[in-house]
């Protein structure tokens, strides 16, 4: 009885059911299972490859690569001109035994379903904006957020209205929420109270007493830091929260020193963070200075006294320790600053020489307790205001100004290397009240 041929790999996928065998293949069958003799063998060996081979026409395909047809009516449906064409795999191919060219008769290249994914088009170019060449375009920039703010409620204030006492009181308020403080507030509105009291007054007028009076306020404190030469190494001590951005103010000034022609060593205090070391690492890697560092969670204090101790050695210019983060209002932490310092001084008794302060600007009116907490524990002499670019309320630098007195040497407005700048009270009054 004539055994009907099993379906291949596609066919058992979909259900094909088996095909009944041609005679050719019986009569192949026959030669390879009944033993003849070897002429006879031969014989029927050269009668199959002399007998040509059927040409495909347009009603028979030869469809021994190409998908079944139950796939190739899905894929049509699919809005595919072509049904998808398989080639059995080479060896190299196949990593499962079992998928073998000599164990199977074809094999699945992709899911029909899914269409080949095409290359991603490049992104279109993007004109970058031209980067302010000179000090002040940048300040003016970084600052646009504090001025925009200050200047759209000024203007919604002194619209077609005199100055009156409700149009002082909105005035006030709105320095008030710019963090300008209540004492800047207030001398602002005296002094248009005195001279334009129940006169019109233009937005331009009062951005001119503004700026005035920040600019007063900020002359003081406007005090470049200084690196004696006679204090050799000249200690600089970096304190502040989490997040005010220390390290990256390091970073800044040690460039600015190297420029200077200053010999640096910088000291990884902030042991209890991995990642605050390894970014102070990329720090002395740009400018080419040494960083000591120790393993995570050792003490910062042996760390700092071995610093001054090697600066001292081979006769480093300036030493700037790095510190770990710190709330103000954690006393432990803030016992701990208390201990690097004392420990420092075994080493150098004038030591530190300089303690500066890092503050967030975004942080508004949190960073006029950390200026009185670090200022009590740690001795702050100076303070370096950053990230002016990223927030409205710029104006806490004139209220800690009118507080506490205490030098401003530096402000950031960016993240590149040459962000950092000496302060200058004009520039930020001027910046500040939208008056480039």
């Amino acid at each position: 009885m004539t055994q009907d041929k099993k379906p291949g790999f596609w066919g058992r996928l979909f259900g094909e059911k088996p095909q009944p065998k041609s005679e050719a293949q019986e009569a192949m069958e026959r030669a390879t299972e009944e033993p003849r003799g070897e002429e006879e063998a031969l014989d029927a060996l050269r009668e199959k490859r002399q007998a040509p081979a059927p040409e495909p026409t347009a009603d028979t395909e030869d469809t021994r690569d190409a998908a079944p047809p139950e796939m190739q009516a899905e894929w049509l449906e699919k809005g595919h001109p072509n049904p998808p064409e398989h080639e059995p795999p080479t060896p190299d191919d196949v990593t499962d035994p079992l998928e073998r060219p000599d164990a199977i008769e074809d094999k699945i290249v992709s899911d029909p379903e899914e269409p080949a994914a095409s290359e991603p088009e490049p992104a279109p170019a993007v004109d970058e904006p031209a980067r302010p060449q000179n000090w002040l375009q940048r300040l003016s920039a970084g600052l646009k957020r504090s001025s925009d703010s200050l200047s759209s409620s000024i203007g919604a204030i002194f619209t077609k209205r005199k100055l009156d006492e409700a149009t002082l009181q909105d005035l006030e308020d709105t320095l008030i929420a710019a963090d300008l403080g209540i004492d800047t507030a207030m001398a602002i509105t005296e002094k248009l109270r005195a001279e334009k009291f129940d006169k019109d007054v233009s937005t331009e007028e009062v951005r001119e007493v503004l700026a005035a009076e920040v600019e007063a306020t900020l002359g003081p404190v406007a005090v470049p830091l200084t690196i004696d030469g006679t204090k050799s190494p000249f200690v600089i001590l970096m304190v502040g929260v989490n997040g005010s951005g220390k390290t990256t103010t390091i970073g800044k000034l040690t460039a600015k020193l190297r420029t200077e022609g200053k010999s640096v060593l910088l000291a990884a205090g902030d042991t209890f963070r991995a990642a605050a070391v390894e970014q102070l690492q990329v720090w002395g890697q740009r400018n080419d200075v040494e960083v000591m560092t120790r393993p995570t969670g050792a003490d910062a204090s042996g760390l700092a006294f071995d610093a001054v101790a090697k600066a001292q050695d081979t006769g480093t210019d300036v030493v700037i320790i790095d510190t770990a983060g710190r709330l103000q209002n954690r006393t432990e932490l803030m016992d701990e600053l208390e201990k690097i310092i004392r420990v420092i001084k075994k080493r150098d008794p004038d030591a530190p020489h300089a303690t500066l302060l890092t503050l967030d600007a975004t942080t508004g009116q949190n960073a006029l307790n950390q200026v009185e907490i670090f200022g009590q524990k740690a001795g702050v002499t100076g303070l370096v205001m950053t990230k002016l670019d990223g927030t409205a309320r710029g104006g806490i630098l004139v209220a800690i100004a009118r507080k506490f007195g205490l030098p401003i040497h530096f402000i950031g407005v960016g993240e590149a290397i040459g962000d950092l700048e000496a302060f200058r009270a004009t520039d930020f009054a001027r910046a500040i009240a939208g008056k480039e």
